[in-house]
């Protein structure tokens, strides 16, 4: 999409540097070790303890006691009978999976606004290329009305109106410079660090920057499901039947299981002779009766948190065809309005050409000229201004469409891969 070596270097900066992105990923960090800390409730905790003791009682009671043991157990280890850790774990790793496509969304929403930043900035120098041209223009038209009046060839009404327009265009040319410096101020917020003129975009480069110009015919709809925010809302869905039953399990009887084998004596020294065997084995059951509404409630707020996601994911999925069907009736127009206005600028070019032959002929008054030149300057300005759209528009079906528009491009994680290269 981005084929302009300093745009791919300058968005490579801003994925570097922007805190918001930044934040995502910590965001992955913690989800990905909350979806750990779940599946591990699915394995025993297994502890080993050693343990010694000695007391000497005083005179006439005076006697020795000592003890050793040595233990390995099982502690509060509980079968999952009837899914309910299972349904947690689950549900934390659906959880971690939406923040993934969360951090791909702030991943493609930078990308986007760099590039739109970057061929806003290309635009606007041209802009200003084109104000400073006009102020040369006019200030040379007013040098020569002045010598014309001075010579009494020119009347002071055209000396004024060239005097006007010559004010006219240094106010241009300063607001033009003013949103130059602007632009740069905010991509460089976007890279998050200040730039080098030589990654600063060429005035009127835009074109150059995109590797393409034109969408491929017969775009499949469900593309769409390559969109991060819609993955992340299916994930949410996912997440939130697990809940539910987790919170439908918390109705079923409960199995905890503690244990321990090991070893006793009352000398250390005989702590590992035949016979100092111990073990305990201690099963809970809890079985809920009466828990005044309460799981219940937790199941109702489950089955409500799912009803939001199923919402939350219609949303997603009407949201994404209306932005792509905005940009591409944008787009189905935007080429025939660049050629309109290539087609108006060469035009008013050629005619303020003619004008100012005839002006120099005196064949023509300098309202003449004056309304040539704004002709002139009105026509390329709208040409920028239309170029830059269409491919601001180009950026944005990029984004719209979850990243491009290659089938191929869906990048999606492995969650499985990802928690044991992390774990």
């Amino acid at each position: 999409m981005f084929v302009d070596t300093k745009l791919r270097a300058v968005i490579q900066m801003a994925l570097d540097n922007n805190r918001d992105l930044r934040v995502a990923a910590l965001n992955i960090e913690k989800a990905r070790a909350q979806y750990r800390i779940q599946r591990a409730a699915l394995i025993p905790d297994v502890n080993v303890t050693a343990s010694g003791t000695e007391q000497r009682q005083p005179g006439g009671l005076a006697f020795f006691d000592s003890s050793y043991s040595l233990g390995v157990g099982v502690s509060a280890y509980e079968l999952d009978l009837f899914g309910r850790v299972r349904s947690l774990k689950d549900a934390a790793l659906q959880s971690y999976l939406s923040t993934v496509e969360t951090r791909r969304a702030t991943h493609i929403s930078l990308v986007a606004e760099v590039a739109s930043a970057y061929v806003t900035l290309a635009a606007d120098q041209e802009l200003l290329r084109l104000a400073d041209d006009t102020l040369r223009t006019r200030q040379q038209a007013y040098d020569i009305q002045d010598r014309r009046y001075a010579a009494g060839t020119s009347s002071l009404l055209e000396l004024r109106q060239a005097d006007g327009e010559l004010e006219d265009a240094k106010s241009t040319a300063l607001a033009a410079s003013s949103q130059v410096a602007l632009d740069r101020n905010a991509l460089e917020l976007l890279v998050g660090t200040p730039l080098a003129p030589d990654m600063l975009p060429v005035a009127g480069a835009t074109t150059a920057m995109l590797g393409r110009d034109e969408l491929p015919a017969g775009l499949p709809s469900d593309l769409l499901r390559n969109r991060p925010d819609i993955l992340a809302a299916e994930h949410d869905l996912m997440s939130a039947n697990a809940n539910i039953g987790a919170a439908r399990a918390a109705f079923f009887p409960s199995i905890s299981l503690t244990g321990n084998v090991g070893r006793a004596s009352l000398e250390l020294k005989d702590l590992f002779d035949g016979g100092n065997h111990t073990w305990s084995f201690s099963p809970q059951i809890n079985l809920p009766i009466f828990t005044g509404g309460r799981l219940k409630a937790d199941l109702d707020v489950a089955r409500t948190e799912r009803d939001i996601a199923v919402a939350q994911y219609e949303k997603s999925i009407q949201t994404a065809f209306r932005e792509v069907a905005d940009g591409l009736a944008q787009r189905a127009v935007m080429d025939a309005r660049l050629d309109a206005q290539r087609r108006r600028s060469d035009a008013a070019a050629i005619s303020n050409d003619l004008v100012q032959r005839r002006y120099r002929e005196k064949v023509a008054g300098y309202l003449e000229v004056l309304d040539a030149q704004r002709t002139a300057y009105a026509a390329r300005q709208s040409f920028i201004q239309t170029d830059l759209a269409r491919q601001m528009n180009l950026i944005t079906l990029y984004k719209v469409l979850g990243g491009g528009w290659d089938p191929g491009l869906s990048n999606r994680a492995d969650p499985d891969t990802s928690a044991k290269r992390t774990g």
